[in-house]
């Protein structure tokens, strides 16, 4: 797990909050138009799975000390990032209570 530049976690950590304000600004402004709305959803979906892919696993720790202390911190920091996709049943429910149709006791 070689890095070219040393792990400053203040620094990160404020353009992660930087980034995040910046991308919940553009969906705020998004708001009420579902297409633009899905189109940052993929957007973010296809950049932690670019980051993931390309990034991520390829620099696993290559010992076993190193990949504990990786597992010890992902435990103790929230586990493994995951980006959760509705269900399409959940998707159908959510719109049918949308426009106002009761739900099927049945389903």
């Amino acid at each position: 797990m070689e890095q070219d530049h040393p792990f400053d976690p203040s620094f990160l950590a404020a353009e992660l909050s930087r980034i995040q304000a910046e991308l919940s600004q553009l969906a705020d402004q998004q708001a009420g138009d579902s297409l633009a709305t899905l189109m940052i959803l993929r957007s973010l979906s296809a950049t932690h799975a670019r980051i993931r892919d390309d990034l991520f696993l390829p620099n696993l720790p290559g010992n076993r000390h190193e990949l504990a202390n990786l597992l010890r911190d992902m435990e103790e920091s929230g586990g493994w990032p995951f980006i959760e996709r509705m269900r399409l049943q959940a998707f159908l429910v959510n719109l049918d209570w949308q426009m106002g149709i009761p739900p099927d006791p049945e389903k």
